[in-house]
């Protein structure tokens, strides 16, 4: 469907019956939220906040709340952007079949964006920020946040669209030190284009010009999250999925999306920084409050009949997960075509993306040799820890699979497959002191931490246990053992006090694993089938499934400081250990809190689903 309007994308969504109209009263103070939550966890609709407490304005969220909903708003689209792809990964098809592919240069027309429209609703009112939906996601956040902006700013140094860059930035609207109506807060992160086009500003001494541009149709959302290589336009992108060229024209200096649903124009000075935060982010916890760029407001524009379009984001999944599959469907092997070797790579959604990467690579530098052992991989692990923004990862674990039957998307499976084959005397490589995702706090400060390879590669060297080790049933200040997933087990002990005392209690343990040491340097196990022990707070919990365990895993350690080993020891500055691998991801002091829900919130929207409400036909779960 080419949607000329985020309205008329709910209208088509409404006559498939995948939209519910809420008609009570909804107050955007957590309550919204609330609701959205419910829904998505259940699979359900869309929905339309027809009574926003506080603002003339309706709301919609949950639009991308399903894979299979995601995909309907692209359906006339998806599979030729699907070609289109490919083709930009392999040029000579298009030169084998080019009566085939004579559609895909046809579409990519549309992706033009088209200059000075003869229509311009988004100029119908302007309004201020006070008048907007003030949504305020989770009870420790520092105000109410745009979630769905499409942050759009140009290259001071080659203006216009087609070097502009469209990203999916966070966007504080009130609270904390702002003054409403005349400034807001603009959150961005590592590996954004953003980033350099603020940098460029910076050095002329210059603002730069930001337009906010939030609704419009669906296309122009998913542009704004598409990881698109460096030097292709989200702008373009976005006209060649939504089958539509984007309008576009300047007010006053701004460039303004014509078909938005509202726009913020502002600009940011340089050296101009404000508190932004907290925020119930995507990994589960609060990012929590930092000097980030502040933005003054210049005006704010919003069409007749605006709806203003928002998600919530906390612990995976929610609805941002369902960007990461659609983006995964339409890219294909676009990523390892980036990188000799690589063949598959998965970000776990449900570890927050970024703390751990699975992937799978070749490894065919010598074939010669009786001796199966990481070579290749290593090499790839490099150049995708330097790659756009899989350079965030934390956790990479990385193999090679001569059958051609492991897939990263089995992540319990592709986990087991590693663990087998892995020689903790060699295979375990630590960066420290390096950059980490801005949303995790497991490091030493914002932005820096460690990072750690487990890149394994040979024939299959142990079974893993299905049951839990008889040595570990009765340590002493270790208690409550449980089975995560085959040779992964959880220990729980006291609460994390300081890095001095997390030593001694490691140095307990291991003490009390009554096995002997083997030489070192070579590969072995004191425990032969238990491959990791994982020290938490709860191991009921953790080892409850393997969304839990993933979660705490991975979130919550710091690998140069939160990993150690059975029989570790460092030769020549390379770290191993004879014994099974310890990883203490116990919560920390200096990490954010997990966000939670307000049991008196809800109660009250208890409301809507009950017999009457608006939601009373959705089954929860």
């Amino acid at each position: 469907m080419q949607y000329r309007s985020l309205e008329d994308c709910l209208i088509d969504l409404e006559k498939n019956g995948q939209l519910v109209r809420i008609k009570e009263e909804v107050d955007p103070y957590l309550e919204m939220a609330s609701i959205h939550l419910r829904v998505y966890e259940a699979g359900g609709p869309a929905l339309l906040f027809e009574n926003v407490k506080g603002t003339k304005f309706r709301a919609a969220s949950n639009i991308f709340g399903t894979l299979e909903r995601s995909k309907f708003l692209f359906r006339d689209t998806f599979s030729l952007v699907q070609q289109i792809i490919e083709l930009r990964n392999d040029p000579i098809k298009a030169i084998k079949h080019p009566f085939k592919n004579l559609q895909a240069g046809l579409a990519a027309w549309k992706s033009l964006p088209r200059k000075n429209p003869s229509s311009r609703p988004i100029l119908f009112e302007e309004i201020k920020i006070s008048d907007l939906p003030l949504i305020h996601h989770w009870s420790k956040d520092g105000g109410a946040f745009i979630t769905l902006p499409q942050v759009y700013t140009e290259d001071i140094d080659a203006p216009g669209i087609m070097k502009s860059n469209l990203g999916m930035y966070r966007v504080q609207l009130n609270g904390n030190e702002y003054e409403l109506n005349k400034e807001i807060g603009l959150h961005y992160q590592l590996h954004r284009g953003i980033g350099v086009h603020q940098t460029k500003a910076n050095k002329k001494g210059l603002p730069l010009k930001v337009s906010c541009f939030i609704g419009g149709p669906p296309a122009h959302s998913l542009a704004a999250v598409m990881p698109l290589p460096e030097g292709v336009s989200e702008i373009n992108f976005a006209g060649l999925i939504g089958g539509r060229r984007f309008n576009y024209f300047y007010e006053e200096g701004f460039c303004i999306s014509a078909d938005a649903d509202f726009v913020i124009t502002g600009e940011i000075y340089p050296e101009e920084n404000k508190p932004e935060g907290p925020f119930g982010d995507h990994l589960g916890y609060y990012s929590l409050q930092h000097p980030f760029p502040l933005m003054r407001v210049h005006k704010v524009y919003a069409r007749k009949n605006a709806i203003w379009p928002f998600t919530v984001v906390g612990r995976p999944p929610q609805e941002d997960t369902s960007f990461g599959h659609l983006i995964h469907d339409l890219t294909g092997n676009a990523i390892p075509q980036e990188i000799n070797g690589l063949k598959e790579v998965h970000a776990v959604d449900a570890a927050g993306v970024h703390p751990l990467l699975l992937a799978i690579g070749s490894e065919r530098y010598t074939p010669y040799s009786p001796t199966k052992q990481p070579a290749e991989l290593l090499t790839i692990a490099n150049h995708i820890l330097g790659t756009g923004q899989l350079s965030l990862a934390k956790f990479l674990f990385i193999t090679a699979d001569d059958s051609k039957q492991l897939s990263t998307h089995r992540v319990s499976e592709f986990l087991q497959y590693v663990l087998e084959r892995i020689d903790l005397t060699r295979d375990v490589h630590f960066y420290t002191n390096t950059t980490i995702d801005t949303l995790d706090y497991s490091g030493t400060s914002l932005n820096s931490g460690s990072k750690v390879v487990f890149a394994a590669y040979g024939e299959k060297k142990r079974d893993l246990c299905t049951v839990i080790p008889e040595a570990l049933k009765s340590l002493n200040g270790f208690s409550n053992p449980q089975l995560a997933i085959p040779g992964v087990i959880a220990l729980q002990t006291d609460p994390f006090s300081t890095y001095d005392t997390a030593k001694k209690e490691v140095s307990s343990l291991n003490e009390q694993v009554p096995t002997p040491d083997l030489p070192t340097g070579q590969a072995g196990s004191r425990l032969p089938t238990c491959v990791l022990i994982i020290l938490c707070d709860d191991a009921s919990f953790t080892a409850a499934d393997l969304r839990n365990f993933v979660w705490v895993t991975f979130t919550r350690c710091n690998p140069s400081h939160d990993i150690y080993g059975i029989g570790e020891f460092s030769i020549h500055k390379h770290w191993g250990c004879t014994g099974p691998l310890v990883i203490d991801a116990r919560i920390k002091p200096h990490h954010a809190p997990p966000v939670l829900l307000d049991p008196a919130v809800e109660k009250k929207v208890d409301r809507i689903f009950e017999k009457g409400g608006s939601l009373y036909q959705i089954t929860m779960t």
